[in-house]
């Protein structure tokens, strides 16, 4: 008998159903009948390089592995851009990673195992209330005490629309393209930069090589780098967690990695 799925999780699914409908509606259909202006597409760019790191360096790198220290200003910028990436907090983000990487590949406890397949672990684990998606505080016992991650906890959703929607709403109204700015810097940013981030759960557990460790079914996968920081050379990720470098050979694309030294630098 196979098993049954569990209820929908109507939030997410009509969430994630309009901001993706959208994406591939309405945003080509108002270039092509209204146009967008360039700093509407200066925008888009800027935050979605800025969300995209707020998600790698900040919620993975630092708070969920502990792979680098930060002074305080570093935290709140990583803070707030991940908040802009509206993945969730820190918090409830660094509780489902780290059982994911106790646990990967189980199915029973691995909160979006690609075992499951592959649209499962791209986003289908946020569509239904699976028990392995509800996050178990008690693996993030260290963040509990980390005064910027319970800030960005308690004032998360105030954090999170103020940025997705309020802040493309000021610079529309500054630039004179409040749809347009809604739309690129808005949605199909975030839109882009949520399916960037789930190709690590599906891609880099699906198709790529495996040079570190056959322990899982984390790969290396050079596009899933380019797409996501240096986040796609997962097989490493996967067989050295503590590591704040993903791509650990010179030629490896890795920005992530570039960054952080940058940041010890100066």
């Amino acid at each position: 008998m196979s098993e049954r799925a569990p209820p929908i999780a109507w939030t997410p699914a009509v969430f994630f159903a309009l901001t993706n409908l959208a994406a591939v509606t309405l945003v080509p259909w108002w270039w092509l009948t209204q146009g967008l202006s360039g700093a509407a597409w200066l925008f888009f760019g800027l935050f979605l390089v800025l969300s995209g790191l707020g998600i790698t360096v900040g919620y993975h790198r630092l708070w969920a592995h502990r792979t680098f220290k930060a002074r305080g200003p570093l935290r709140v910028l990583l803070a707030l851009s991940g908040a802009l990436a509206l993945q969730n907090s820190i918090y409830n983000w660094g509780a489902r990673h780290r059982v994911h990487h106790r646990y990967v590949d189980d199915v029973e406890r691995d909160p979006h195992s690609i075992k499951r397949g592959f649209w499962h672990a791209h986003m289908g684990w946020m569509l239904r209330n699976w028990p392995t998606s509800e996050p178990d505080y008690s693996r993030v016992k260290d963040l509990a005490k980390d005064p910027v991650v319970m800030w960005q906890h308690r004032h998360y959703w105030t954090l999170a629309w103020g940025l997705n929607l309020g802040l493309p709403l000021l610079l529309g109204l500054a630039f004179g393209d409040v749809i347009g700015m809604l739309l690129l810097a808005g949605i199909l940013r975030m839109v882009v930069s949520h399916h960037f981030t789930f190709f690590i759960n599906s891609l880099a557990h699906w198709w790529g090589r495996r040079p570190y460790s056959d322990d899982s079914t984390a790969v290396d996968n050079g596009l899933v780098a380019l797409l996501t920081w240096g986040e796609g050379y997962h097989n490493f990720h996967h067989a050295f967690q503590a590591d704040y470098r993903n791509g650990v050979r010179w030629w490896q694309y890795d920005p992530s990695k570039w960054l952080i030294n940058l940041f010890a630098w100066t």
